[in-house]
């Protein structure tokens, strides 16, 4: 700053003490030199603001000054100053000078006194260093301050431009800016599992004196912990990241990154954020003080940091951070396949987790057959560890696989949507029987619109050169089931499943040219402007059905 500013900001006691320092002549010791030097130094240092959260942004090795002074009138009093680095270990260090009364008495009396002052006296001030900090911890300095004392604090970064932020204090009777820490700050770890790790902390004071404007934020990542809020803050920065305010992980609509998620449920605020060294999350639960963090790596360790935010100041205070490894995923369990034998897997889509089935080949051509009941599968098999096999199931697949006796079939089935699916699995030798009847070429069944009337439709279907039984099947529906009803639909499930009342015939047909392998049927007795639902069956030797796909016909308002 210059000159001019200074005056404008200096209180008038130390006003009247600079213009002394200008008025006498030079001092010759090196006490008094050293004082001067001092002196202009605070000409160029910034105020410090009481009661304030200050910003101060630092670059490497160059020392940065503030000073700070009591109102007039007060002779005496307690302050505080708190300092929080974040990002990189700092210096810190807090310097007062003391003159003596006396001296600033004289020192307004005029110039020609002052001048007969300094022949007669020395450098009227005592210099001293009164605490000094190296580290990137937030620490806290109490002391007691007098109106005939100047204090300055100097900041250095020697590791590389940061910042920090800085809060003085001499009113210790309005409560406090941080939130109050607990006697033990420590977090518990009470339970750890694959996926999951549950914590408690011991309640803030702050909680239990201001609860609607005090709340707890939980940090986790895998890289390590955080002294300070604003250090997480400014790591997850600097990742190339905007990241919104502290504030912003109250209930607050913030626009996010598009490396960010962020989710609300059930009072709760999780932030997501996507970074190089894996994911950082930021969670919210207002009061609780004991959590269960879900959705994690098995087999991994993560950082948790639990920070007390006033939501009124957005300032924080940090619990002592922990961390945990998550326990290691448990040997996928392994079904055993026998020849001929049906199994229907049902598959989580919430863990997204592979179903393993193991097949010891007896024989040298085997045949696994794949019926998808429900949902959408995704396939891989494997021989002796090579990979044979590996897409989406849809409908019925079969694969036709050579190989050596004892060979060592593994297949593994995961949901690749977020509902459950299912799927129903067979393997044989080649040469048997096979289990599900012989297909035609399309399972679609075809309605012709001409041919409606208001209480009847005409459909077809395929059939093949073996002859088979068919059954069709109607179920009157509403316009807005029509989506539930195709997509919960079970594929593997016959008509055993459904109200006779539903069932309008069967049939035995085939054709030994499948160009005229074609058969329709006219469903009478319909109502007027409704929608049916129609499903045929096709049964094969071994008795188990193949449903074609489900069919919406609306019959004609009028005719």
């Amino acid at each position: 700053l210059k000159m001019s500013w200074f005056w404008f900001y200096l209180p008038l006691h130390l006003l009247m003490a600079a213009c002394l320092c200008h008025s006498i002549k030079a001092p010759t010791t090196s006490s008094q030199q050293s004082f001067k030097t001092d002196l202009f130094h605070f000409y160029h240092s910034l105020i410090l603001a009481d009661g304030k959260e200050t910003t101060i942004h630092l670059l490497k090795d160059i020392p940065k000054r503030y000073y700070f002074v009591l109102e007039e009138g007060r002779t005496l009093a307690p302050f505080t100053i708190t300092v929080t680095p974040c990002d990189v270990p700092i210096e810190w260090s807090i310097l007062v000078h003391k003159a003596s009364a006396s001296f600033l008495g004289k020192a307004a009396q005029g110039d020609h006194d002052t001048q007969e002052l300094s022949k007669s006296q020395k450098a009227p001030s005592i210099v001293s260093t009164i605490f000094n900090y190296k580290g990137n911890s937030v620490e806290t300095y109490m002391g007691m301050s007098s109106h005939s004392a100047l204090y300055m604090l100097e900041f250095l970064s020697t590791e590389r431009d940061t910042h920090i932020t800085v809060y003085l204090t001499t009113d210790t009777t309005s409560g406090h800016l941080y939130p109050e820490l607990p006697m033990d700050p420590r977090i518990d770890v009470i339970g750890i599992r694959h996926t999951t790790v549950t914590l408690t902390w011991k309640h803030s004071p702050s909680v239990l004196q201001h609860r609607e404007n005090i709340q707890y934020c939980l940090l986790v990542n895998e890289k390590h912990n955080y002294k300070s809020l604003c250090a997480a803050e400014t790591a997850i920065r600097s990742s190339g990241m905007k990241l919104p305010r502290t504030l912003a992980l109250s209930l607050s609509p913030y626009l996010l990154d598009p490396q960010q998620v962020m989710i609300l449920s059930n009072s709760e605020l999780s932030i997501i954020n996507k970074v190089s060294s894996g994911e950082v999350r930021q969670i919210c639960m207002g009061t609780k003080n004991t959590y269960t963090v879900t959705n994690l790596s098995p087999s991994t360790q993560y950082y948790f940091d639990v920070f007390v935010v006033n939501l009124l100041t957005n300032a924080s205070a940090a619990y002592t951070g922990t961390f945990a490894r998550t326990l290691e995923e448990p040997e996928p369990k392994v079904t055993e396949l026998k020849d001929g034998k049906v199994i229907q897997v049902v598959l989580d889509g919430k863990k997204q987790k592979f179903y393993s089935l193991q097949y010891q080949a007896r024989h040298k051509k085997i045949q696994f057959t794949f019926q998808l009941c429900y949902g959408q599968v995704r396939l891989h098999i494997t021989k002796n560890g090579k990979t044979v096999a590996s897409e989406n199931i849809s409908g019925l697949r079969y694969f036709s696989l050579k190989g050596k006796l004892l060979d060592t079939y593994l297949v593994q089935l995961r949901s690749t949507e977020e509902s459950n699916s299912s799927v129903k699995v067979q393997v044989s030798p080649h040469f048997h029987k096979p289990l599900f009847p012989l297909l035609p070429e399309s399972l679609k069944i075809k309605s012709f619109s001409k041919l409606r009337t208001c209480n009847s439709v005409t459909i077809a279907w395929l059939g093949t050169q073996e002859e088979s039984k068919y059954c069709v099947y109607k179920k009157r529906i509403e316009d807005h089931q029509v989506w539930m009803e195709l997509q919960s639909m079970d594929r593997c499930s016959g008509p055993e499943s459904r109200p006779k009342s539903e069932k309008v015939l069967c049939k035995y047909f085939y054709d030994i040219n499948l160009q005229r392998a074609v058969t329709t049927e006219t469903i009478k007795g319909l109502d007027v402007g409704t929608l049916y639902l129609f499903d045929v069956y096709l049964f094969g030797p071994s008795g188990i059905p193949i449903r074609y796909h489900s069919k919406v016909v609306k019959t004609r308002k009028k005719c």
